[in-house]
C-alpha cells in the first residue's frame, strides 16, 4: 500500500469518527441533563451564615435593613418582582403561607418603580414580615440569585438551608418544601 492510499484512508477515518465522537458525547451530555431537577440550583450559601447587606424598606425608604432581619428564623426569603409573571402565581399561595404563621422576607428585586412594588402588595397582599427593596440587584447578587422568584429557606441562626428556584406552589411545599420548613423549626426548638 502506498502512503498516498494510507494517508487516504486515514483522513477517511477521521471524517467519520470525530463526527460520531461528537454525537456520542452530545447524547451523555443531554442524558445526564433529563433527569436534574431545574428548580434545584446548588448554592455556595447553604448551611453558611447569610451574606452582610443593607437594603431600604420598600414602604419607608429611610428604613435601612441589614441582615439581621434573617437572623430572625426560621423564615423564608422569596425573592419576586412586579415583571415576574411566575411571582404573580405564587403569589396567592405565599398569602396562604403567612396566614399560617409562615415568616417570610420579601426582596422586591429590580424593579424600576417602588410604587409599582408597594401597588403590588397593597392590591394583592402582603405576606412579607419585612419588605426589602433591590432596584440594582445588590443584595440578590450577594445571595447569587439568577432570577425572579427564588426563595430562600433560613434557620434559627441566619444560616442558609435550601435554595429555591421557581415558584413555591401548593404541590411543591407539600412534597419537598414544607418539610425543610419543618425541619428548621424543629432544629430551632432544640
Amino acid at each position: 500500500m502506498s502512503t498516498e492510499q494510507t494517508q487516504g484512508s486515514s483522513k477517511k477515518w477521521i471524517v467519520l469518527f470525530v463526527p460520531l465522537m461528537l454525537f456520542v458525547v452530545l447524547v451523555v451530555f443531554l442524558l445526564k441533563g433529563l433527569g436534574d431537577d431545574p428548580t434545584h440550583l446548588e448554592s455556595v450559601l447553604i448551611d453558611k451564615p447569610v451574606p452582610a447587606f443593607t437594603a431600604e424598606d420598600l414602604f419607608d425608604p429611610t428604613e435601612q435593613h441589614s441582615e439581621q432581619v434573617l437572623k430572625q428564623g426560621p423564615l423564608l426569603l422569596n425573592v419576586w418582582a412586579t415583571w415576574c409573571p411566575t411571582c404573580r402565581a405564587e403569589h396567592e399561595f405565599l398569602n396562604e403561607l403567612a396566614a399560617q404563621g409562615i415568616p417570610i422576607v420579601g426582596l422586591n428585586y429590580k424593579d424600576d418603580s417602588r410604587g409599582k412594588a408597594m401597588d403590588w402588595l397593597n392590591t394583592l397582599g402582603d405576606p412579607y414580615t419585612v419588605n426589602l427593596y433591590d432596584p440594582e440587584g445588590k443584595v440578590a447578587f450577594e445571595f447569587g440569585v439568577y432570577g425572579a422568584p427564588e426563595t430562600y429557606f433560613i434557620d434559627a441562626q441566619g444560616r442558609v438551608r435550601y435554595r429555591h428556584v421557581g415558584d413555591v406552589n401548593p404541590r411543591n411545599w407539600e412534597n419537598q418544601l414544607k418539610a425543610v420548613y419543618q425541619q428548621m423549626v424543629k432544629e430551632a426548638k432544640q
